[in-house]
């Protein structure tokens, strides 16, 4: 199969909810493409592709879809993976990101001894949005010393332009399906 018949097999897998989680949203939930076997299939594939190559120590995925991907990619990658969560989900000490939101702020965290310097790291999520998130756990990562060979996605919301604020802190940007809604 080619390789835009997988991105397209993909993208009919991905299900739109109107007006979540509020009004006006245009939701694209991930989950139902999750649990369609082919589909998980071809995302993890796309994703061991462009990296198969990149010497990764470890994945972080940012929680919670971060983690479908991340913990799937690290094992192809023969990598280790890093769990980066909301506060307080963590048992032993963090290292803690804030980071703005359309109305406040929010918070991420990494175990404090997670990485080391060195280390080469891919951070990863299933959407980028305004990518606030994704620099955040970026900035996690370099803040022990380690490297970010990448921040990679499912999903990327052209419009809301989280793409250049990752590629304004130096930090290569990849994504297997884009859209133009917001």
């Amino acid at each position: 199969m080619l390789e835009k018949d997988k991105f397209d097999y993909v993208r009919e897998h991905v299900r739109t909810v109107p007006d979540f989680p509020k009004k006006g949203i245009m939701f694209l939930d991930i989950t139902t493409a999750t649990k369609d076997a082919k589909a998980m299939e071809y995302m993890i594939e796309f994703l061991y592709k462009k990296f198969k190559n990149e010497n990764v120590n470890y994945i972080a995925g940012v929680e919670s879809r971060g983690f479908i991907f991340g913990a799937a990619l690290a094992y192809k990658l023969n990598a280790g993976f890093i769990p980066i969560r909301k506060p307080n989900k963590l048992p032993a000490e963090t290292i803690k990101e804030s980071y703005s939101l359309e109305y406040g702020t929010d918070t991420i965290e990494m175990h404090a001894d997670a990485l080391k310097p060195g280390d080469r790291v891919i951070v990863i999520d299933d959407l980028l949005a305004t990518g606030g998130t994704a620099v955040a756990a970026c900035k996690l990562v370099k803040r022990v010393g380690a490297e970010v060979v990448a921040s990679a996605f499912i999903i990327e919301l052209d419009p809301l332009k989280g793409r250049e604020k990752i590629e304004a802190e130096g930090i290569k940007v990849i994504s297997m399906l884009n859209y133009d809604i917001d």
